[in-house]
């Protein structure tokens, strides 16, 4: 990676990549975490030596609470950009969101494909809920939210409201000239594991701003809240350390850096109403 970024000098760098699999990575944490919490430190790294004047990393509304390896490594991601923003010079920062449409592996290829072949669709709970964009929307607000930072900021991009998964692949096979249950059965699985029924973007204590563009909303941190390069460099360290040995403590101490500065959610915890999340209009900021 330093090898690269030596020889390109990059201005901007958008590290996107990441393995995303939830259950995929449930059964494999330490490639997990090689790859999406390692991966991203060295991207910062060689992004710093090189001289790179801004880095986007890609997180996911998986990190807010995370109920899930995958969502746990990029929650940790986050906070390695928010250490690597202070003294630094450069601007780094995180942009969170949901599903894309179309995207490789994802909801529509996948049931298109089940719809094709006669099926059964597979659906793993009737309540699943999740927010979805499309690739245009996505990449564009990306680069919009990377041009307002300042470093060390989280985005999130306005997805609207969440989608309930049935009814999206209903119309999917009505589209198709089919009757859901019907012509097409409906498989239930139940939930994998590491999934939420229900996920969500902003964590409840987390408060955000509005920026300039009306789709991209800013996280508000407090000083004290904010990651400090030693403490990364030492959790990296650790981490890496446990994953080549696929130590059994791997998971729990995973879970421990990511939850670390925020208060623990679940979908079966109860929220305490004062401080669930707290959205401002754009008239409440001076």
């Amino acid at each position: 990676m330093q090898q690269l970024f030596a020889r390109y000098r990059p201005d901007v760098v958008y590290h996107a990549a990441a393995y995303k699999h939830v259950p995929m990575m449930e059964r494999h944490p330490a490639e997990a975490i090689q790859a999406n919490v390692l991966g991203t430190y060295n991207v910062c790294v060689a992004a710093e030596r090189a001289g790179c004047e801004r880095v986007v990393v890609i997180s996911t509304d998986k990190a807010v609470a995370p109920s899930n390896v995958m969502g746990a490594t990029k929650r940790v991601a986050e906070r390695i950009v928010e250490a690597f923003s202070t003294g630094s010079g450069k601007i780094y920062c995180a942009v969170r969101f949901g599903n894309v449409l179309w995207s490789r592996g994802s909801l529509i290829p996948t049931v298109t494909r089940q719809i094709r072949l006669g099926g059964p669709i597979t659906l793993t709970h009737p309540d699943m809920t999740r927010y979805f964009m499309t690739v245009t929307e996505a990449v564009s607000l990306i680069v919009e939210a990377s041009y307002q930072a300042r470093s060390g900021e989280i985005f999130i991009l306005d997805m609207g409201e969440p989608v309930v998964i049935v009814d999206l692949v209903y119309k999917l096979i009505r589209l198709h000239g089919l009757e859901p249950g019907v012509d097409i059965e409906i498989k239930w699985t139940g939930p994998r594991p590491g999934e939420k029924i229900h996920e969500t973007l902003v964590h409840g204590s987390e408060v955000l701003l509005p920026t300039e563009h009306p789709s991209v909303s800013r996280v508000l941190q407090s000083e004290d809240s904010v990651t400090r390069r030693a403490e990364i460099e030492q959790l990296v360290t650790r981490l890496g350390s446990l994953a080549e040995t696929d130590d059994e403590h791997l998971v729990s101490e995973l879970f421990e850096a990511a939850t670390t500065k925020a208060r623990p959610v679940s979908d079966r915890a109860p929220i305490d109403p004062q401080q669930e999340w707290a959205i401002l209009p754009p008239d409440a900021v001076r």
